[in-house]
């Protein structure tokens, strides 16, 4: 990443890097579109790396959407709104929806995962203890379901579904999906840090390093479980390995002003805002 200095640019790096290994790349206008060919879940539409920032027409962001249905994947697009500032207007009078979210980075460069949520791993409850899975852990299937059901119940609020919940998801879980993620983990493209007590996991989150930067995505709690720290003992343990991997870039896009708030207070700080776009 020589000659790339302002952490914006190497998350924009970061972000045309990341799906290439499991996808083709069909660039149409000033747009690359990511089609999954290994990945068991679809991926979206980036603005071209290095094309003009500003030039962007409703015209073009339709003509992706056709291709889109034509390959029967998502219409979505994902872009920083600093990056590419000129999207946001074309993409509106498209008739797409645009969420603006949170974009945060990890305040400080030094290794100290201290900075987040006090020492890496801890959870104020002692009968609770964060790690990391290898590939072959029975835990992984049961992590993959506490995401699941954490996304269908959003925000941070306490809430009724927990482990019986989790169960009846493990036995939903794609199997193609699970296997990609052993696989993933195996190759360290993908590291899977799980909080577990008695009953099994109840929250889970990863990261995703390369070329020094990484971005702590998935990060989820049984709605029964949360308000107890979990998340930021989570964040914790992968920032821990994060470091221990070298990586000296580390950013997320939170779901809401309200989670932004949250990872703020174990250390995040808001540089940008990532936008995702679908149809209305």
């Amino acid at each position: 990443m020589s000659g790339v200095t302002r952490p914006i640019d190497r998350i924009e790096r970061y972000y045309d890097a990341v799906p290439r290994p499991a996808a083709r790349v069909e660039e149409i206008g000033p747009f690359s579109l990511f089609v999954s060919t290994a990945a068991p879940w679809p991926y979206y539409a980036r603005p071209r790396l290095g094309g003009d920032p500003h030039e962007f027409s409703a015209a073009e962001v339709s003509q992706v959407r056709q291709r889109q249905r034509e390959l029967r994947l998502p219409e979505a697009f994902e872009w920083v709104q600093e990056v590419s500032p000129g999207l946001l207007a074309a993409a509106t009078a498209a008739g797409l929806a645009v969420a603006e979210l949170p974009l945060q980075l990890l305040a400080g460069a030094g290794p100290d995962s201290r900075a987040v949520g006090g020492t890496a791993g801890s959870v104020p409850n002692p009968l609770v203890r964060v790690r990391l899975l290898d590939p072959d852990d029975p835990a992984l299937a049961a992590a993959q379901a506490v995401a699941s059901v954490g996304f269908a119940h959003g925000g941070t609020a306490i809430g009724t579904a927990g482990t019986a919940e989790r169960d009846r998801s493990v036995g939903e879980q794609r199997k193609d999906a699970h296997q990609l993620l052993r696989s993933r983990i195996r190759t360290g493209a993908t590291v899977v840090a799980v909080a577990e007590d008695a009953t099994g996991p109840i929250g889970v989150g990863s990261h995703q390093p390369m070329d020094g930067v990484t971005e702590i995505v998935g990060v989820a709690t049984l709605p029964a479980a949360r308000r107890r720290g979990i998340g930021a003992a989570i964040t914790a343990a992968l920032v821990a390995d994060a470091r221990d991997r070298a990586v000296d870039l580390i950013f997320l896009s939170a779901g809401s002003d309200e989670v932004a708030r949250v990872y703020q207070r174990v250390g995040f700080e808001r540089i940008a805002t990532a936008c995702i776009a679908e149809p209305a």
